[in-house]
């Protein structure tokens, strides 16, 4: 037995609050259950009915998806697998980028694109009202930059108020974008890059936590490049665990307003990330992990 299995009984990783749903803080994330770089269809699509069904069977409320992954792939896959779906599963979606004809991210700002991208959600994931909808700002499509929000947060506030979104959060934002959304609508949930390497957001994170504000790192594992660490191969050897499943457990540690989405097409894989939440860090190993973005 791994020292995971044998550490608590409980879950370590607990619930928070996502607007007015409490999910558990170990959530999936849907992006790679679409094809190669996140565009077409997968390899396997019943393998990727199987991923879904498992995460939710096994506790998985808070899934992550949009319908520009694919485009229109990953959302038809969840639907297929899971509608209709458990009262108590929070699926946040995105928009405001769209893909190009050979896989490129295109920003999708316009009043039109917002609205057909609403509507896009809701019939391909059969639903009524989407339980979140996260805005990505796409001034820089890979990293936050500046740039008002305040047109696009309109339109979507504007669909809020007509019941086809019940909440809103943020992806890829500063934080002045985030404190000019807030002055347009509540916001949820801010999503960005941020796992053990990349920590530009300490200070962003913290503050939403005082807010009661969820933060959602996106690529929790490194994404397309995953995290390497001798430090936290080391950590991992001695626990007895994967370096991912020690890097998603420092996540959970971190800040107590994290939910951490991590994403498989494997429900080997899935299982694995998901036994993260019984994985206890020590205050020195935290430190010593601490150390890995410096």
């Amino acid at each position: 037995m791994s020292s995971i299995e044998k550490s608590v009984s409980d879950p370590l990783a607990g619930t928070y609050r996502l607007g007015d749903r409490i999910v558990n803080r170990l959530g999936y994330g849907a992006m790679q259950l679409a094809g190669p770089g996140v565009f077409g269809p997968p390899k396997d699509r019943d393998a990727a009915l199987r991923v879904l069904r498992e995460a939710v069977a096994s506790g998985v409320n808070h899934i992550d998806t949009s319908d520009f992954y694919g485009p229109h792939v990953t959302n038809r896959i969840i639907r297929e697998a899971l509608h209709p779906y458990r009262d108590d599963l929070v699926i946040v979606t995105k928009i405001g980028a769209r893909r190009g004809e050979d896989g490129s991210w295109i920003p999708a700002f316009s009043p039109g694109e917002l609205i057909q991208a609403v509507h896009d959600n809701l019939r391909n994931l059969g639903l009524d009202a989407l339980d979140v909808v996260n805005l990505r700002s796409m001034f820089d499509t890979h990293h936050p930059a500046e740039g008002s929000l305040e047109p696009p947060l309109t339109v979507l506030a504007d669909l809020q108020r007509q019941g086809l979104v019940r909440r809103i959060g943020l992806s890829n934002v500063t934080a002045a974008q985030i404190a000019e959304g807030r002055r347009i609508a509540p916001i949820v949930c801010v999503q960005n890059l941020y796992n053990l390497a990349q920590r530009a957001d300490d200070a962003l994170l913290e503050d939403l936590g005082r807010q009661g504000i969820a933060y959602v790192p996106f690529f929790p594992l490194g994404g397309f490049t995953p995290l390497q660490s001798s430090t936290l191969t080391s950590v991992a050897g001695r626990l007895g665990a994967t370096p991912m499943q020690v890097a998603l457990a420092w996540l959970l540690h971190r800040s107590p307003n994290i939910l951490v989405i991590p994403g498989t097409s494997s429900v080997a894989h899935l299982r694995e990330n998901l036994a993260a939440d019984r994985l206890t860090l020590s205050p020195q190993i935290l430190a010593e992990l601490d150390g890995i973005a410096s």
